[in-house]
């Protein structure tokens, strides 16, 4: 009854506006004309976007076990309603760490072509995401989007130009660094090197922060965001949690659940994946409440694989997170969406994170230009409709500086690839990995142990690897990397080292500078912030240029005085 009052309003002030402009003009608009624009203008305001409010919602750490429907003891109600009633993502990728997923989310292209190739950005580094790479949420402001963001960044911020609001958020509220405490929002990065990681915008989010648990405070301004945006108009709304990455803190009431684990590290991460399950409920239900759902797409994934150190499991997987083992990159995800033909299906197809640029722009009727270079595909049909995935190939990465492997040669491979080298590539059913893929054990969930992980009497020790640089699975029959065939199919790891060989031509330069002491919170108001003065090395060029000035112009004035001094000596 309210809106049609509105409605009623508007169409008299409408009215009204349309008369006094036929006068002042001196004609008479026929009745039919006034009224078919006065139509118009109503269905104006009434038009509601056919482009789909996009939720991505990136959590951290997450291990492949650790969701109800991959049979964790972990209780996960909301995202396993969400997951049943959208599309499970069973073959999806990520990157084994934090940046390198964030980036290639951000931008659809591998690490090999941003630079990033190597570990993650540091927040004692001067390096972000470079800057000439075009980001998702600037490709879908061009199309109309508002574009917020909530979370973790971790994909530097050494300079203005590196912040999230540079880099195509309207707004952005959360933290830059990889971690922190969950309440206080402190980071420290070293002795000596500690500081404040809240912000709102690109200031220090002080007068913001009521010292509430990180997961809580991001979902309530989440919320705020869909309370306050009109849902006739496109949404992007990136939501990235810090959980569950470590520390391991949960508020107390989550914990009680979990009483029946003696493990302390598994039960706070159960408690900690429980607190953000519930937290996912009340982002859902804001959805419906403001009018968002019914034309609204949600993407789920975590960014990297589990930490059994920290109460993750990536059980029955190889590996852990920071390794390239099936642990470290095969990620939780689904896509929930009343917009899905396919609900309530598994997409089987090989999908990775930088798929999601293209195919995020893409339902967002943006514009994929060719100088853009991705390496993502548009997975929507696969993911959708159950169509095949366009998506044949993943390099999972070419890391050039990783420590090498002792054992590895040019020789080990054939004469195509020096096996030293740390990297890793997935062709249809077949993984390659080189070099030294990371910490190989297979871990069953702790959940009943109370011993340290190095003291750990059930996990799998791998001692049949040591000395080697090659390994070969088919993965689509062994998920589990447990029988390397690298001996059996040497014909298909050749094809694959000349894969890589190809791949590592069009690699840029690794992007790792050393520490830079400038970045101490301590000199920046005890705030991890923006530090690099861009103009600093153009103020020393400055400074130069005028000292030489000036000792130009003493000079000239010294000649100038002995000229005089020559010509008042004169006799003429």
């Amino acid at each position: 009854m309210h809106a049609l009052k509105i409605k009623m309003f508007l169409i008299s002030v409408l009215a009204s506006l349309l008369m006094f402009s036929s006068s002042t003009r001196g004609y008479q608009m026929s009745w039919e004309n006034w009224n078919e624009n006065l139509r118009n203008r109503v269905n104006e305001l009434d038009k509601t976007s056919t482009q789909p409010h996009i939720i991505f919602i990136l959590v951290d750490d997450q291990g492949f076990r650790d969701v109800g429907y991959h049979g964790s003891e972990i209780k996960t109600p909301t995202l396993d309603r969400l997951a049943a009633q959208g599309v499970k993502l069973e073959n999806y990728y990520v990157q084994p760490l934090c940046s390198p997923s964030r980036s290639q989310l951000m931008t659809g292209r591998y690490q090999i072509h941003t630079g990033l190739q190597h570990s993650i950005i540091r927040a004692s580094q001067a390096n972000c995401l470079p800057l000439e790479n075009v980001t998702l949420p600037q490709k879908l402001k061009q199309a109309g989007y508002a574009t917020h963001m909530v979370g973790k960044w971790h994909l530097g911020f050494y300079k203005r130009g590196c912040m999230p609001t540079q880099r195509g958020f309207d707004t952005f509220f959360g933290s830059l660094l990889g971690s922190g405490d969950y309440y206080s929002h402190y980071k420290c990065d070293g002795p000596g090197m500690c500081g404040y990681d809240l912000y709102e915008g690109e200031e220090a989010a002080w007068e913001q922060d009521r010292g509430l648990y990180s997961t809580l405070m991001y979902t309530q301004k989440a919320v705020n965001i869909l309370a306050n945006h009109n849902p006739r108009k496109p949404l992007f709304l990136y939501l990235a949690y810090q959980a569950v990455h470590s520390p391991l803190q949960v508020p107390a009431r989550y914990l009680e659940r979990y009483k029946s684990i003696p493990n302390p590290h598994r039960r706070k991460y159960a408690a900690m994946v429980s607190c953000l399950d519930e937290s996912i409920h009340n982002l859902t239900q804001a959805l419906k409440r403001h009018g968002f759902y019914n034309n609204m797409v949600m993407v789920y994934s975590s960014d990297n694989g589990g930490q059994p150190m920290a109460g993750g499991s990536n059980w029955p997987l190889r590996g852990s997170k920071a390794t390239y083992w099936e642990g470290g990159i095969r990620a939780v995800g689904f896509v929930h969406s009343p917009l899905l033909l396919n609900k309530g299906t598994r997409c089987r197809g090989l999908v990775h994170i930088t798929d999601w640029f293209p195919t995020l722009i893409g339902l967002g009727e943006g514009t994929l230009d060719e100088d853009l270079n991705l390496d993502g595909f548009d997975v929507w049909d696969a993911i959708s409709e159950g169509r095949p995935s366009p998506r044949q190939d993943i390099l999972h990465n070419i890391d050039p500086i990783y420590t090498k492997a002792k054992n590895g040669s040019w020789k080990a491979g054939y004469g195509l690839w020096n096996t030293a080298i740390r990297a890793a590539l997935r062709v249809g059913h077949w993984k390659l990995l080189t070099g030294v893929p990371g910490y190989s054990d297979w871990v069953p969930p702790q959940t009943f142990s109370n011993l340290l992980l190095t003291n750990r009497w059930h996990n799998e020790r791998v001692r049949w690897d040591r000395g080697k640089s090659v390994w070969l699975f088919n993965i689509t029959a062994d998920p589990y990397e447990r029988v390397d065939l690298s001996l059996r199919h040497p014909h298909i790891v050749k094809k694959m080292l000349m894969r890589l060989a190809q791949y590592n031509r069009t690699a840029v330069p690794v992007r790792y500078p050393a520490k830079d002491s400038r970045s101490n919170p301590l000199y920046n108001g005890g705030v991890w912030g923006p530090w690099y003065k861009e103009e600093r090395k153009d103020e020393e060029e400055e400074r130069e240029v005028n000292l030489l000035t000036n000792h130009l112009a003493k000079t000239r004035r010294k000649k100038a005085r002995k000229q005089r001094r020559k010509v008042e000596d004169s006799p003429f």
